[in-house]
Formats: C-alpha cells, structure tokens, sequence
C-alpha cells in the first residue's frame, strides 16, 4: 500500500501555459467541454450531455454553498489600503448566527497590508437598501493562528442592519489569485452555483458552476437523484503545496454540515449498489469524511474534527464497510437528538487512499502540485497523466472557469 506521506509533489506537475487558464467562463454555462474518463477510454463531449453519460439509478450529490462577498477594503486617513478577508466566524462561531449578527460579531480574517495598521479601528460606511452605518474593524489581543489570520471584531450601530446585509453591500467575491484579476462585476453571478443557498465559502465550488437550471430539470427527467451537502470552502483550497514531501502538508480545516436523512438514503444507496456521483472535489471531501467519521463514531473516538492523516491509520480489514460506517453516524445523530451532522475535516486524499462511496466525479481541470490533483490521481491512478496531456492537447480549458471532468472509478475485474 502507497503511504502517501512518502510521496513528493514535485510527481504531481505538468506544465500548464497560463493562456490555457480561463479569466472568464462561457456565455452559456453548460456549453463548456466535458472530458468523459471510463474503463480506461477518454471521449469528449459537452456539458450539456451529462445526462446522457451518468449511470441509471445515479445518485447525483453536489455542494450547496454560496460563496460570500469575503473581501473587505478599508482606507486609513493616511490613504493607505487595508483588505481584510473574512475565512470563517468566530464569535458566533456558528455561520448562520454569524451572518444575522447585528451590532457585533468576530471572524478569523487575513489582513493584507497589515504593516499599515499599527493601532487603532479602521471605519467604512456603509450604505444599503435597509439602511446606513459606519463599520469598524478591530483587532482582538490574541496571537495570529497558525496559517497568520487574525481575529477581527466588526461593529456597527445600526441595528437594522446584519452582518449579511453589511458584507452584501461594500464586500468583493474573492475570486482565485490564479485568475491573476480584480474582482468584477460579472463574478457576483458567475462564480456561484444556481444551487448556492447556504452562505459561507470564500470560494465556489467549481465544478457545479457549469450546471444550468434547465439541466437541472433534464437529470431530473432521466431519473438521476440529486441530493445536497454543505461544505464551506476555505481559503486554505488554494494554499499550494511549499513542502517536498506530502507528509509534511498541513491540510485546512473546513466545516460540514449534512443532514441525517441525506446520511441514511446514502447508506440505502450504496447496500443497494447504486452509484455514488459526486459533483466537485468538495463534495467528494464531504462524501469520503463521512465514512471516516462514522468509523471513528463506531469506535466511540469521534471529537469533531476528522484529523488529516485518519484514512490511513488502520489496515482496510480492522475497518467497518461503508454502509456500516454511515448507519453509525445516524445511529449517533439519533441518539444525541440531531437531525444534521455537523463537524470539521481536515482530511487529505492522495494516492494511497483508498474511495469508499464516490463512484464518479464531476470536476474541473486543477493546479500543478495541488492537494485537488493529489485527490484526482488518488481515484484515476497513473492515468490522470494521460488524461491531462490529452486535455492539454485538445485545447481544454483548465482551473475554475474552465472545461469540466467525468470521471469514473476503474472497476475491478
């Protein structure tokens, strides 16, 4: 078995020519190409075929969260520019509390600039549809945590006026640093899902950016289930990988949120060998988590956080199956009187992993030496080599706003 702590990411780099970066997407999302990966063969198609290539009785899961308006720009009397970056709540460390907040409330935050801000508040007005006040950043007396965000305390007096309605009005989506841009107008539609509903990221799960709603309408006519999940994406995504050896990558940690009904009808799901389709990475970080988190509630060693190294602390015959490992989940939910799981991950998948309940993915082309390509070459093997020299070849378009992925997991003989 690959311990893939062992492994270098310098393997996972393939040259990518920035012109094959797309700054923006297509006018029509779901006109973009699709890469279809299966028994070993790469067809090409567009998007808009998806239904035609998922498997009957699919079950399609994909990731409800809207990306917020996470980037704050301050200016000092002196002139000097300060961007705060709001990654996640503090106090309330619940997001929904948080976003209704009205009059005060802390998140963890990056400071761009910070040399700039010695001392003192930093102030915005604010001007919205249900009313104006001024906004005042402070720093709170802690230590910066360890990926250097600060804790920030935001106050206003204007109690008519939430958290949500402030960001709403003066905030910037953060859009990737890699589409080397200021933020437009444009990304406030583009760069959410026409399924985001549940405020949180500071990034969109790409991959769903390609689905329409007519789409939607079509996979529902073919029979395919679609289900939801929530995972709030970190900043931390597009945190490259600085070390040499995988093992020594500290992986973000990322709240989940899932429901118990959805954990139940998955377990039916897999006892009933209906193929798991997972749309993004994100998703397929939520999906695979659940299996680990069941495993460790099983053992009665669950703390709430799913640790990066966990999948592959014990041999796959000391571990439940999976069905066994997410009925132990609800049985926990049930028992506490929870009807949705909530917790963190910090898991890494990379090869050496080995997949419990995704059976395919749709996904996007991602960085050289990232911790996504690590998760793709986990699934695909070797092959994702070919497949990348193909789409490079084939005039794909790569990252966020660029081409997608079908890829199905190799069955055995």
């Amino acid at each position: 078995m690959i311990d893939p702590r062992n492994l270098k990411i310098e393997d996972y780099n393939y040259p990518l020519p920035d012109e094959r970066i797309a700054r923006h997407p297509l006018a029509e999302r779901d006109a973009c190409r699709l890469l279809c990966y299966r028994d070993g063969a790469v067809t090409d198609h567009i998007f808009r075929e998806l239904p035609s290539l998922l498997p009957a009785g699919a079950m399609l899961v994909y990731n409800n969260t809207r990306v917020i308006n996470a980037r704050l720009r301050f200016t000092k009397a002196t002139g000097a520019a300060i961007e705060i970056f709001c990654l996640e709540p503090h106090a309330p460390a619940d997001y929904e509390q948080a976003f209704a907040a009205r009059g005060r409330c802390e998140w963890q935050c990056l400071v761009g600039n910070s040399k700039k801000w010695k001392e003192g508040a930093l102030e915005m007005r604010v001007d919205t549809p249900a009313g104006s006040t001024v906004l005042r950043a402070g720093r709170m007396p802690v230590p910066p945590a360890a990926d250097k965000s600060q804790t920030i305390a935001f106050e206003w007096d204007n109690p008519a006026l939430s958290l949500s309605d402030i960001i709403g009005a003066v905030g910037e989506i953060p859009i990737p640093p890699y589409l080397n841009r200021k933020s437009e107008a444009s990304d406030s539609t583009d760069y959410q899902t026409v399924y985001s509903h549940i405020d949180g990221s500071v990034a969109a799960p790409t991959a769903g950016l390609h689905f329409t709603d007519a789409l939607l309408r079509r996979l529902d006519e073919t029979g395919i289930e679609r289900r939801e999940v929530t995972l709030h994406v970190g900043a931390g995504t597009f945190r490259p990988v600085k070390a040499d050896r995988i093992g020594d990558h500290d992986m973000h940690s990322e709240f989940i949120a899932v429901d118990r009904q959805f954990i139940a009808d998955l377990a039916d799901a897999i006892a009933a060998g209906r193929p798991v389709v997972a749309v993004g990475t994100t998703s397929v970080r939520t999906l695979e988590s659940l299996y680990h988190i069941g495993c460790l509630m099983a053992a009665g060693t669950w703390t709430g956080e799913l640790p990066q190294w966990a999948p592959y602390q014990a041999a796959d015959a000391a571990l439940p199956d999976t069905v066994t490992a997410l009925r132990a989940i609800t049985a926990t939910l049930d028992r506490d009187g929870d009807t949705t799981l909530v917790a963190r991950t910090r898991i890494i998948i990379a090869p050496g992993y080995t997949y419990r309940i995704v059976d395919a993915m749709v996904t996007n082309f991602h960085q050289p030496q990232s911790t996504l390509l690590l998760l793709v070459s986990a699934f695909l093997g070797d092959s994702w080599r070919d497949i990348y020299s193909h789409a490079l070849a084939s005039d794909y378009r790569f990252l966020s706003y660029g081409d997608a992925c079908l890829f199905f997991k190799h069955q055995k003989s």
